[in-house]
Protein backbone atom coordinates (compact mmCIF):
# COMPACT_ATOMS: atom_id res chain seq x y z
CA UNK A 1 0.00 0.00 0.00
CA UNK A 2 2.81 2.43 0.90
CA UNK A 3 4.25 1.99 -2.61
CA UNK A 4 1.04 3.07 -4.35
CA UNK A 5 1.77 6.41 -6.08
CA UNK A 6 -0.30 9.27 -4.69
CA UNK A 7 -1.53 9.96 -8.22
CA UNK A 8 -3.22 6.53 -8.19
CA UNK A 9 -4.90 6.89 -4.79
CA UNK A 10 -8.45 8.00 -4.07
CA UNK A 11 -8.03 11.63 -2.95
CA UNK A 12 -10.44 12.71 -0.20
CA UNK A 13 -10.43 16.39 0.79
CA UNK A 14 -11.88 17.36 4.18
CA UNK A 15 -13.51 20.82 4.21
CA UNK A 16 -15.28 22.94 6.75
CA UNK A 17 -15.17 25.90 9.10
CA UNK A 18 -12.56 26.42 11.82
CA UNK A 19 -12.96 24.06 14.77
CA UNK A 20 -15.51 21.89 12.96
CA UNK A 21 -13.35 18.84 13.70
CA UNK A 22 -11.63 18.21 10.37
CA UNK A 23 -8.33 17.08 11.86
CA UNK A 24 -10.10 14.92 14.46
CA UNK A 25 -12.09 13.30 11.67
CA UNK A 26 -8.91 12.41 9.79
CA UNK A 27 -7.37 10.96 12.94
CA UNK A 28 -10.48 8.82 13.43
CA UNK A 29 -10.40 7.56 9.85
CA UNK A 30 -6.68 6.78 10.11
CA UNK A 31 -7.31 5.15 13.50
CA UNK A 32 -4.26 7.00 14.82
CA UNK A 33 -3.18 10.57 15.56
CA UNK A 34 -1.79 11.81 12.24
CA UNK A 35 -3.17 15.37 12.21
CA UNK A 36 -2.66 18.02 14.88
CA UNK A 37 -5.83 18.97 16.75
CA UNK A 38 -6.54 21.93 19.02
CA UNK A 39 -9.40 24.13 20.22
CA UNK A 40 -7.45 27.09 18.87
CA UNK A 41 -8.90 28.30 15.56
CA UNK A 42 -6.48 28.09 12.62
CA UNK A 43 -4.41 25.16 13.93
CA UNK A 44 -4.32 23.70 10.42
CA UNK A 45 -2.80 26.24 8.03
CA UNK A 46 -1.83 24.71 4.67
CA UNK A 47 -3.47 21.55 3.27
CA UNK A 48 -1.82 18.48 4.81
CA UNK A 49 -1.86 15.11 2.99
CA UNK A 50 -1.98 11.73 4.74
CA UNK A 51 -1.62 8.48 2.79
CA UNK A 52 -3.38 5.51 4.32
CA UNK A 53 -5.37 2.36 3.64
CA UNK A 54 -9.12 2.75 4.09
CA UNK A 55 -11.09 -0.48 4.65
CA UNK A 56 -12.77 -1.64 1.42
CA UNK A 57 -11.67 1.53 -0.42
CA UNK A 58 -7.97 0.68 -0.64
CA UNK A 59 -5.16 3.21 -0.87
CA UNK A 60 -6.34 6.77 -0.29
CA UNK A 61 -4.94 10.22 0.44
CA UNK A 62 -6.75 12.26 3.09
CA UNK A 63 -6.24 16.02 2.72
CA UNK A 64 -6.72 18.12 5.86
CA UNK A 65 -7.47 21.76 5.04
CA UNK A 66 -7.56 25.08 6.86
CA UNK A 67 -10.89 26.44 8.10
CA UNK A 68 -12.69 28.38 5.40
CA UNK A 69 -13.82 31.07 7.85
CA UNK A 70 -10.33 31.75 9.20
CA UNK A 71 -10.23 35.46 10.17
CA UNK A 72 -6.50 35.60 10.91
CA UNK A 73 -4.24 37.88 8.83
CA UNK A 74 -3.46 34.97 6.49
CA UNK A 75 -6.98 33.53 6.64
CA UNK A 76 -8.00 34.32 3.07
CA UNK A 77 -4.81 32.87 1.60
CA UNK A 78 -5.30 29.72 3.66
CA UNK A 79 -8.91 29.42 2.55
CA UNK A 80 -7.87 29.87 -1.08
CA UNK A 81 -5.36 27.02 -0.72
CA UNK A 82 -8.08 24.86 0.85
CA UNK A 83 -10.42 25.46 -2.08
CA UNK A 84 -7.60 24.91 -4.58
CA UNK A 85 -7.17 21.43 -3.08
CA UNK A 86 -10.47 20.58 -4.79
CA UNK A 87 -8.76 20.70 -8.20
CA UNK A 88 -7.62 17.11 -7.73
CA UNK A 89 -10.23 15.88 -5.24
CA UNK A 90 -12.06 12.67 -6.13
CA UNK A 91 -14.37 13.06 -3.14
CA UNK A 92 -14.94 15.55 -0.31
CA UNK A 93 -16.02 15.31 3.30
CA UNK A 94 -17.87 18.49 4.33
CA UNK A 95 -18.10 19.16 8.07
CA UNK A 96 -21.41 20.78 8.96
CA UNK A 97 -22.90 22.59 11.93
CA UNK A 98 -20.40 25.43 12.47
CA UNK A 99 -21.00 28.01 9.74
CA UNK A 100 -24.00 27.90 7.39
CA UNK A 101 -22.46 30.37 4.94
CA UNK A 102 -19.31 28.26 4.61
CA UNK A 103 -21.36 25.12 4.07
CA UNK A 104 -23.48 26.79 1.40
CA UNK A 105 -20.40 28.08 -0.43
CA UNK A 106 -18.74 24.66 -0.30
CA UNK A 107 -21.81 22.81 -1.54
CA UNK A 108 -22.16 25.23 -4.44
CA UNK A 109 -18.51 24.81 -5.41
CA UNK A 110 -18.53 21.01 -5.05
CA UNK A 111 -21.59 20.76 -7.27
CA UNK A 112 -20.09 23.09 -9.89
CA UNK A 113 -16.91 20.99 -9.98
CA UNK A 114 -19.00 17.78 -9.98
CA UNK A 115 -17.16 16.42 -6.94
CA UNK A 116 -19.20 13.93 -4.90
CA UNK A 117 -19.31 14.75 -1.20
CA UNK A 118 -20.47 13.47 2.16
CA UNK A 119 -21.99 15.90 4.69
CA UNK A 120 -20.60 14.94 8.09
CA UNK A 121 -21.92 16.19 11.43
CA UNK A 122 -19.05 15.87 13.88
CA UNK A 123 -19.41 16.14 17.66
CA UNK A 124 -22.73 14.32 17.23
CA UNK A 125 -23.15 14.12 20.99
CA UNK A 126 -24.07 17.82 20.97
CA UNK A 127 -25.45 18.14 17.43
CA UNK A 128 -28.11 15.49 17.13
CA UNK A 129 -30.32 17.76 15.04
CA UNK A 130 -27.71 18.77 12.44
CA UNK A 131 -28.73 17.71 8.94
CA UNK A 132 -26.04 15.43 7.51
CA UNK A 133 -25.40 12.19 5.63
CA UNK A 134 -23.65 10.72 8.65
CA UNK A 135 -23.20 11.70 12.32
CA UNK A 136 -19.94 10.99 14.13
CA UNK A 137 -18.08 11.96 17.24
CA UNK A 138 -14.50 11.84 16.01
CA UNK A 139 -12.94 12.72 19.37
CA UNK A 140 -14.48 9.58 20.87
CA UNK A 141 -14.07 7.43 17.75
CA UNK A 142 -17.81 7.02 17.28
CA UNK A 143 -19.33 6.57 13.83
CA UNK A 144 -16.23 5.39 11.96
CA UNK A 145 -17.91 2.37 10.28
CA UNK A 146 -20.86 4.51 9.21
CA UNK A 147 -18.54 7.18 7.78
CA UNK A 148 -16.49 4.64 5.83
CA UNK A 149 -19.70 3.18 4.40
CA UNK A 150 -20.85 6.67 3.37
CA UNK A 151 -17.50 7.24 1.64
CA UNK A 152 -17.77 3.94 -0.22
CA UNK A 153 -21.20 4.93 -1.48
CA UNK A 154 -19.86 8.22 -2.87
CA UNK A 155 -16.73 6.99 -4.66
CA UNK A 156 -17.16 8.18 -8.27
CA UNK A 157 -17.76 5.43 -10.79
CA UNK A 158 -15.02 6.75 -13.07
CA UNK A 159 -12.40 6.38 -10.33
CA UNK A 160 -11.99 2.68 -11.15
CA UNK A 161 -8.45 2.05 -12.42
CA UNK A 162 -8.23 2.90 -16.11
CA UNK A 163 -6.47 0.76 -18.69
CA UNK A 164 -3.13 2.33 -19.57
CA UNK A 165 -2.75 0.32 -22.79
CA UNK A 166 -6.32 0.30 -24.09
CA UNK A 167 -6.61 -1.66 -27.32
CA UNK A 168 -2.96 -1.30 -28.32
CA UNK A 169 -1.82 -4.75 -27.23
CA UNK A 170 -3.17 -8.19 -26.50
CA UNK A 171 -1.93 -11.26 -24.64
CA UNK A 172 1.25 -12.66 -26.16
CA UNK A 173 2.31 -9.49 -28.03
CA UNK A 174 5.99 -8.54 -28.27
CA UNK A 175 6.58 -4.93 -27.21
CA UNK A 176 9.87 -3.03 -27.47
CA UNK A 177 10.45 -0.14 -25.05
CA UNK A 178 12.94 2.55 -26.05
CA UNK A 179 14.20 4.44 -23.01
CA UNK A 180 16.96 7.06 -23.39
CA UNK A 181 19.43 7.21 -20.52
CA UNK A 182 20.42 10.87 -20.77
CA UNK A 183 20.86 13.48 -18.03
CA UNK A 184 17.08 13.52 -17.48
CA UNK A 185 16.99 9.81 -16.62
CA UNK A 186 17.09 9.29 -12.82
CA UNK A 187 20.16 7.44 -11.62
CA UNK A 188 19.49 3.84 -10.69
CA UNK A 189 15.76 3.87 -11.42
CA UNK A 190 13.14 4.30 -14.11
CA UNK A 191 10.67 7.15 -14.35
CA UNK A 192 7.10 6.43 -13.24
CA UNK A 193 5.49 6.18 -16.73
CA UNK A 194 8.06 3.55 -17.72
CA UNK A 195 7.45 1.55 -14.55
CA UNK A 196 3.67 1.70 -14.96
CA UNK A 197 3.91 0.71 -18.62
CA UNK A 198 6.12 -2.29 -17.88
CA UNK A 199 3.75 -3.47 -15.16
CA UNK A 200 0.70 -3.00 -17.41
CA UNK A 201 2.37 -5.00 -20.21
CA UNK A 202 3.30 -7.82 -17.86
CA UNK A 203 -0.24 -7.91 -16.48
CA UNK A 204 -1.53 -8.11 -20.06
CA UNK A 205 0.71 -11.11 -20.72
CA UNK A 206 3.05 -9.37 -23.18
CA UNK A 207 6.74 -10.02 -23.76
CA UNK A 208 8.73 -6.87 -22.98
CA UNK A 209 12.12 -6.03 -24.51
CA UNK A 210 13.94 -2.87 -23.44
CA UNK A 211 16.50 -0.83 -25.36
CA UNK A 212 18.03 2.62 -25.63
CA UNK A 213 17.97 4.56 -28.92
CA UNK A 214 21.62 3.58 -29.41
CA UNK A 215 21.03 -0.16 -28.86
CA UNK A 216 17.69 -0.33 -30.70
CA UNK A 217 19.13 -1.52 -34.07
CA UNK A 218 21.06 -4.34 -32.37
CA UNK A 219 18.02 -5.26 -30.25
CA UNK A 220 15.78 -5.53 -33.33
CA UNK A 221 18.39 -7.62 -35.17
CA UNK A 222 18.29 -10.21 -32.40
CA UNK A 223 14.53 -10.66 -32.55
CA UNK A 224 13.10 -13.55 -34.57
CA UNK A 225 9.86 -11.66 -35.26
CA UNK A 226 8.83 -8.04 -35.65
CA UNK A 227 7.53 -6.27 -32.54
CA UNK A 228 3.78 -5.76 -32.33
CA UNK A 229 4.33 -2.33 -30.79
CA UNK A 230 7.20 0.04 -29.98
CA UNK A 231 6.85 2.49 -27.09
CA UNK A 232 9.44 5.24 -26.89
CA UNK A 233 10.30 8.41 -25.07
CA UNK A 234 8.68 11.21 -27.10
CA UNK A 235 11.91 13.18 -27.53
CA UNK A 236 13.39 10.45 -29.78
CA UNK A 237 10.22 9.87 -31.81
CA UNK A 238 11.75 10.69 -35.18
CA UNK A 239 14.97 8.66 -34.75
CA UNK A 240 13.06 5.63 -33.48
CA UNK A 241 10.60 5.94 -36.37
CA UNK A 242 13.52 5.77 -38.82
CA UNK A 243 14.92 2.64 -37.16
CA UNK A 244 11.87 0.42 -36.64
CA UNK A 245 10.73 -1.67 -39.65
CA UNK A 246 7.81 -0.47 -41.73
CA UNK A 247 4.49 -1.62 -40.33
CA UNK A 248 5.59 -1.72 -36.68
CA UNK A 249 3.24 0.48 -34.67
CA UNK A 250 4.73 3.33 -32.63
CA UNK A 251 3.61 5.33 -29.62
CA UNK A 252 5.20 7.02 -26.60
CA UNK A 253 5.02 6.88 -22.83
CA UNK A 254 3.71 10.45 -22.80
CA UNK A 255 0.89 9.61 -25.21
CA UNK A 256 -0.09 6.62 -23.08
CA UNK A 257 -0.20 8.87 -20.02
CA UNK A 258 -2.21 11.47 -21.96
CA UNK A 259 -4.90 8.89 -22.67
CA UNK A 260 -4.68 7.48 -19.14
CA UNK A 261 -4.90 10.79 -17.29
CA UNK A 262 -6.55 13.17 -19.75
CA UNK A 263 -8.59 13.50 -22.93
CA UNK A 264 -6.51 12.05 -25.77
CA UNK A 265 -8.98 12.97 -28.51
CA UNK A 266 -8.99 16.60 -27.33
CA UNK A 267 -5.18 16.58 -27.23
CA UNK A 268 -4.88 15.21 -30.76
CA UNK A 269 -7.34 17.80 -32.03
CA UNK A 270 -5.54 20.55 -30.09
CA UNK A 271 -2.20 19.67 -31.71
CA UNK A 272 -3.59 20.93 -35.02
CA UNK A 273 -3.25 24.45 -33.59
CA UNK A 274 0.54 24.12 -33.86
CA UNK A 275 0.33 24.67 -37.62
CA UNK A 276 -1.27 28.09 -37.03
CA UNK A 277 1.28 29.38 -34.50
CA UNK A 278 3.40 32.37 -35.46
CA UNK A 279 5.62 34.98 -33.80
CA UNK A 280 2.59 36.74 -32.33
CA UNK A 281 1.21 33.60 -30.67
CA UNK A 282 1.40 32.73 -26.99
CA UNK A 283 1.90 29.20 -25.65
CA UNK A 284 1.73 27.80 -22.11
CA UNK A 285 3.84 24.74 -21.29
CA UNK A 286 2.55 23.05 -18.12
CA UNK A 287 4.45 20.35 -16.29
CA UNK A 288 3.46 18.50 -13.13
CA UNK A 289 7.02 18.12 -11.85
CA UNK A 290 8.88 20.93 -10.10
CA UNK A 291 12.38 19.60 -10.80
CA UNK A 292 15.26 21.92 -11.66
CA UNK A 293 15.44 21.91 -15.48
CA UNK A 294 18.58 20.49 -17.11
CA UNK A 295 20.17 21.18 -20.48
CA UNK A 296 18.17 18.36 -22.09
CA UNK A 297 14.86 19.14 -20.35
CA UNK A 298 12.01 18.33 -22.69
CA UNK A 299 9.56 20.94 -21.39
CA UNK A 300 11.93 23.86 -20.78
CA UNK A 301 14.45 23.30 -23.58
CA UNK A 302 13.53 20.88 -26.35
CA UNK A 303 9.86 21.76 -26.84
CA UNK A 304 10.51 25.54 -26.93
CA UNK A 305 13.27 25.00 -29.52
CA UNK A 306 10.96 22.94 -31.73
CA UNK A 307 8.09 25.40 -31.34
CA UNK A 308 10.18 28.47 -32.17
CA UNK A 309 11.75 26.68 -35.14
CA UNK A 310 8.21 26.16 -36.43
CA UNK A 311 6.53 29.44 -35.42
CA UNK A 312 9.41 31.92 -35.23
CA UNK A 313 11.71 33.25 -32.54
CA UNK A 314 9.10 35.80 -31.45
CA UNK A 315 6.78 33.07 -30.16
CA UNK A 316 5.91 33.82 -26.51
CA UNK A 317 6.20 30.80 -24.19
CA UNK A 318 5.20 30.78 -20.51
CA UNK A 319 5.73 27.93 -18.06
CA UNK A 320 3.54 26.58 -15.26
CA UNK A 321 5.04 24.03 -12.88
CA UNK A 322 3.55 21.84 -10.18
CA UNK A 323 0.12 22.97 -9.08
CA UNK A 324 0.49 26.42 -10.61
CA UNK A 325 -1.96 26.83 -13.47
CA UNK A 326 -3.91 29.91 -14.61
CA UNK A 327 -7.54 30.09 -13.50
CA UNK A 328 -8.35 31.73 -16.83
CA UNK A 329 -6.08 30.37 -19.59
CA UNK A 330 -7.91 32.34 -22.28
CA UNK A 331 -4.88 34.53 -23.05
CA UNK A 332 -3.06 31.57 -24.64
CA UNK A 333 -3.36 30.21 -28.18
CA UNK A 334 -2.22 26.74 -27.10
CA UNK A 335 -1.53 24.82 -23.89
CA UNK A 336 0.92 21.92 -23.98
CA UNK A 337 0.75 19.67 -20.90
CA UNK A 338 3.18 17.00 -19.75
CA UNK A 339 2.03 13.41 -19.30
CA UNK A 340 0.82 14.27 -15.80
CA UNK A 341 2.27 11.16 -14.18
CA UNK A 342 2.56 13.00 -10.84
CA UNK A 343 -1.09 14.15 -10.96
CA UNK A 344 -4.27 12.15 -10.58
CA UNK A 345 -6.74 12.16 -13.46
CA UNK A 346 -9.04 14.61 -11.66
CA UNK A 347 -6.28 17.26 -11.68
CA UNK A 348 -5.48 16.84 -15.37
CA UNK A 349 -9.14 16.81 -16.35
CA UNK A 350 -9.81 19.96 -14.31
CA UNK A 351 -7.22 21.70 -16.46
CA UNK A 352 -8.72 20.25 -19.62
CA UNK A 353 -12.09 21.62 -18.52
CA UNK A 354 -10.63 25.09 -17.93
CA UNK A 355 -9.08 25.06 -21.40
CA UNK A 356 -12.35 23.97 -23.00
CA UNK A 357 -14.32 26.65 -21.16
CA UNK A 358 -11.80 29.28 -22.31
CA UNK A 359 -11.91 28.01 -25.89
CA UNK A 360 -8.17 27.27 -25.87
CA UNK A 361 -6.57 24.40 -27.75
CA UNK A 362 -4.71 21.96 -25.51
CA UNK A 363 -2.37 19.11 -26.28
CA UNK A 364 0.27 16.92 -24.66
CA UNK A 365 4.07 16.69 -24.85
CA UNK A 366 4.06 13.44 -26.83
CA UNK A 367 1.31 14.47 -29.22
CA UNK A 368 2.90 17.88 -29.79
CA UNK A 369 6.34 16.40 -30.53
CA UNK A 370 4.84 13.87 -32.95
CA UNK A 371 3.12 16.76 -34.71
CA UNK A 372 6.26 18.93 -34.79
CA UNK A 373 8.28 16.00 -36.15
CA UNK A 374 5.71 15.39 -38.88
CA UNK A 375 4.80 11.86 -37.79
CA UNK A 376 1.50 12.46 -35.99
CA UNK A 377 -0.34 10.31 -38.55
CA UNK A 378 2.16 7.48 -37.95
CA UNK A 379 1.62 7.32 -34.18
CA UNK A 380 -1.01 5.19 -32.46
CA UNK A 381 -2.77 5.85 -29.18
CA UNK A 382 -5.39 3.97 -27.10
CA UNK A 383 -8.68 4.22 -28.91
CA UNK A 384 -7.51 4.96 -32.46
Amino acid sequence: MNNTPQSERLRIVVLGACNSGKSSLINMLADQEVSLTSDIAGTTTDPVKRAMELPHAGAVVLVDTAGLDDTSPLGKQRADLSLKALDNADLALLLTGENADVESECISMLKSKKIPFVKVANKSDIRQTTEADVHVCAAEGKGRPELIEAILQKIPSDFAPRDLLGNLVKHGDLVVLVMPQDSQAPKGRLILPQVQTIRALIDRGCTVVSATPETLPLTLSKLNVLPDLTITDSQVFDSVKRIIPSGVRLTSFSILMAAYKGDIEYFVEGAKKIAALDSDSRVLIAEACTHVPANEDIGRVKLPLLLRKKAGEGLSIDFATGKNFPDDPGRYDLIIHCGGCMFNRRMVMSRVQRAKEAGVAMTNYGVAIACLKGIIDKVVYPGN
